[in-house]
């Protein structure tokens, strides 16, 4: 079997990982797979499957002009005539689309042509983007314009960014003559919670089927390093936060506040800031950039005594499942799909800085180890899918 997975990065970020672990486990049962993607550096481990759509520049003006006429989705045209070129030619018998936004795609061409080419589909939503008008989240202003129509976005200046004008209503309207209608299309989504939310929208006509997201247990385990010597935190109790992208709603000004409350018997450690970000945290905070190593994210993850995910926003993060996975326990804000990888009583309601700080002051959280799906379960789920 020939499958085509399309996502806007290949092999770092949680969905860039989720579509190497696939292809990887895939060509090891005889399969044949490429990953389709948009943006970033490919690690040479898995160059083998990647197939560049653009370039640097493309993105760049695809972005450019979204952020003047809020029509990110749209742009990208001719790089993508020459991905249905070559899509027509490699002939897969199953396209399996992630994320389609990013500034590297064009949607209208991308679906008319999915409409005709007689191939089997599954598209797994990683986030909301594909039924609103605009934003890829809507939790934290808790709108839902999106179920009947959106207008009028109270996001526009959140990603993807536009500062000049509000095209949320035509989106809306154009995604949702683009999403539907087409033949042999299977939703996937990696929480009960997206789900449900895809069930109220334009895409409720579609078979929507819930696959957790499956990591490399090989890879994420319990793994020994001196990143503790390294830093010179060897007696301290170290709370861990991990993000692609820092930002308020991922929950970086909460882990300031906490920053303030904890005494020195303890270090928080994150994972993923960006060079103003490391310029700007209290120095009570330790700051490293994002690392593309999963080993090296493994190791960091050991050495942890918890996991903090104070994310506001977020669909099945696999962060929560790597960190298990290492045996460092995850308390979360009760968000999205989150709580459905954690234990009950590591549930924090959202913004409630000083319930976390006693919890790890007293260390009165849940630590065994909750079950981690292993990425072999996810792909047989999804064999399922492209089989039947």
């Amino acid at each position: 079997m020939k499958i085509v997975e399309i996502n806007s990065v290949c092999g770092f970020g949680s969905t860039g990982r989720i579509c190497t672990d696939l292809a990887s486990i895939l060509e090891e049962q005889g399969h044949e797979c490429k990953i389709i993607y948009g943006r970033g550096n490919v690690l040479d481990q898995y160059q083998k499957y990647a197939v560049r759509i653009g370039t640097d520049l493309g993105v760049n003006i695809h972005a450019s002009l979204s952020r003047i006429f809020d029509r990110a989705g749209f742009y990208s045209k001719h790089a993508t005539k020459k991905m249905i070129k070559w899509l027509k030619e490699y002939d897969p018998d199953v396209i399996h689309l992630h994320n389609i936004h990013g500034y590297y795609i064009n949607i209208k061409e991308l679906f008319s042509y999915l409409k005709t080419c007689n191939k089997k589909i599954i598209w797994t939503l990683h986030d909301c983007w594909n039924f609103t008008g605009h934003c890829s989240h809507f939790d934290y202003i808790k709108c839902d314009k999106w179920k009947t129509g959106c207008f009028k976005c109270p996001q526009k200046k959140e990603y993807p960014k536009s500062i000049v004008f509000d095209r949320s209503r035509k989106n809306y309207q154009d995604k949702k003559d683009l999403f539907t209608g087409i033949n042999n299309m299977t939703i996937v989504t990696p929480s009960y919670w997206l789900a449900d939310l895809v069930k109220e929208s334009f895409l409720k006509e579609y078979r929507i089927e819930v696959i957790h997201n499956g990591i490399d247990l090989n890879i994420f385990k319990p793994t020994p390093s001196n990143f503790r010597e390294k830093y010179h935190l060897e007696d301290k109790y170290i709370v861990l936060g991990v993000a692609s992208i820092w930002s308020t709603k991922k929950g970086l000004d909460d882990f300031i506040q906490l920053s303030n409350m904890l005494d020195d018997r303890f270090q928080i450690v994150l994972v993923g800031l960006n060079q103003e970000q490391l310029k700007k945290i209290p120095k009570n905070i330790l700051g490293i950039e994002r690392t593309n190593s999963i080993k090296e994210l493994a190791e960091i993850y050991t050495a942890c005594d918890v996991f903090l995910n104070l994310t506001y926003e977020d669909n099945y993060p696999t962060v929560n499942l790597e960190a298990q996975a290492c045996n460092t326990p995850v308390i979360t804000y009760s968000t999205g799909g989150s709580i459905e990888s954690v234990h009950l009583t590591n549930i924090v309601i959202q913004g409630n800085i000083k319930s976390i700080n006693e919890i790890i002051k007293n260390n009165s959280f849940n630590k065994t180890k909750f079950i981690v799906v292993d990425r072999n379960e996810m792909l047989r789920k999804y064999l399922d899918i492209y089989y039947r």
